[in-house]
């Protein structure tokens, strides 16, 4: 449908049940032309292709219009997306028309127009126009446009992927990414897949009460071309809606890896899974940077005391530079208020960071070490505990989901509760006395 382009587009609501609506699923490996008439949406598209939902599209801008595109696939193929702006002072449906001539069949075309534009939106369908957007735009707005051609037209459902990182090790990150993740599969009845990416020495398969024969290893090291079949062998089943993509946890070899090494794996449980968490080790590589600027939202966990001051700050500047058009990350505060130990208050660690925590996870090493001896979650131990309502909090606030509404027993509740109390009240005031 044709859609006015957002200036400031709102943060995803915490309050809607499902996902927000704002998530974008990033594109495939597509090729995309962009023909503007003004400086200003040139800059704008130049902006979009640098953003991480692109990350494997190639665009290019050039000036000019849909006069110039005619021009230009005269001599040379189309690409798979064509995005024209119009001014309003142009036939639009004229050099539609013309370029169908020289387009390629299934060539994708995206409109960018003007209110000024007098063509019936209708005319534009006829003449293949996959979206219409309405200048002036953002970035934003073109990432959006160019991402829904293929998640709505090839109807493969995008699974969003969560990173989880500790600012320094030791702080608990991969015992809040396992809880957290539980918490989504039980309580959100959300299809989820933990990925341990700490392959020397990751502990979710201690944590999940695992010992898969096959995990992540196998996968990154396969020389067969991954697909939905191959990694299903690989999951390891912990419960109905979850599933563990387990690191070997051995030293019998080194783990260096390229940039690109869990591309393959990330894009393929992507396609099946609707929420995939990465518990991401504290290292500093090309492909842990990678993971967690294409992540779709990102939880730094961190203790309150100086290095993790720090490391959090300057993890968060560097993520929200390289994702400029996503939310920013979020943090939490682990292990807090342990005893004897200095620490950092949480109003002076925020305002340092310049973000609020999304929660501060109190330290009880009876609690968490009784769940990591026995290989089970804070929700298994004890499922009314404080703890477990905060991974519940922080598992509704990752996936964009709020939080969850009481049920009543009746829509008339309220009414009876309501006579009920003013009988009661009767009855308290009066001077009768029981025998």
């Amino acid at each position: 449908m044709m859609r006015q382009a957002r200036q400031n587009p709102e943060q995803p609501s915490d309050l809607a049940p499902p996902p927000d609506a704002d998530y974008i699923a990033p594109a495939p490996r597509v090729s995309v032309q962009a023909f503007c008439e003004t400086v200003a949406t040139a800059v704008v598209a130049k902006a979009a292709g640098e953003d991480r939902r692109l990350a494997k599209a190639q665009l290019s801008v050039q000036m000019g219009g849909v006069a110039a595109a005619i021009e230009t696939y005269h001599s040379v193929p189309t690409p798979n997306v064509i995005i024209l702006e119009t001014d309003g002072s142009s036939d639009i449906l004229a050099g539609l028309d013309e370029l169908a001539s020289v387009c390629d069949a299934g060539t994708r075309v995206v409109v960018i127009g003007s209110a000024d534009d007098v063509a019936p939106y209708r005319e534009l369908v006829r003449r293949g126009v996959n979206d219409y957007v309405i200048g002036p735009v953002d970035a934003l707005d073109i990432v959006r446009s160019i991402c829904s051609l293929f998640s709505a037209s090839e109807a493969v459902a995008v699974g969003r992927m969560i990173a989880v990182v500790g600012a320094k090790g030791g702080v608990g990150a991969s015992t809040v990414a396992h809880n957290v993740a539980w918490a989504i599969a039980r309580d959100l009845k959300l299809d989820s897949v933990v990925i341990d990416l700490d392959l020397a020495f990751g502990t979710a398969g201690l944590d999940y009460n695992q010992d898969p024969a096959q995990g992540v290893a196998n996968a990154v090291f396969s020389r067969e071309r991954l697909d939905t079949a191959n990694m299903e062998r690989l999951l390891a089943k912990c419960t109905d809606h979850l599933s563990l993509l387990a690191a070997p946890a051995t030293l019998e070899q080194v783990y260096d890896f390229g940039a690109e090494a869990f591309d393959s794996i990330f894009d393929t449980l992507r396609m099946t899974t609707p929420c995939i968490v990465l518990d991401v080790p504290h290292q500093w590589s090309a492909w842990t940077r990678r993971a967690l600027v294409g992540a779709d939202d990102i939880l730094i966990v961190a203790e309150p005391d100086l290095a993790n001051m720090r490391n959090t700050k300057n993890m968060m500047n560097m993520l929200k530079a390289s994702r400029p058009n996503d939310r920013p990350p979020l943090f939490c505060l682990n292990q807090v208020g342990m005893s004897r130990r200095p620490e950092i208050g949480v109003g002076a660690f925020a305002k340092t960071v310049e973000s609020q925590p999304i929660a501060s996870i109190a330290f009880d090493s009876r609690l968490f070490g009784t769940a990591a001896n026995n290989g089970q979650m804070i929700a298994e131990i004890s499922a009314n505990h404080r703890t477990t309502r905060m991974f519940q909090e922080i598992a509704r606030r990752m996936t964009g989901r709020g939080e969850t509404r009481r049920q009543q027993g009746s829509f008339l509740a309220p009414i009876i509760r309501k006579v009920t109390g003013r009988a009661n009240s009767r009855i308290s005031s009066s001077p009768i006395r029981k025998a």
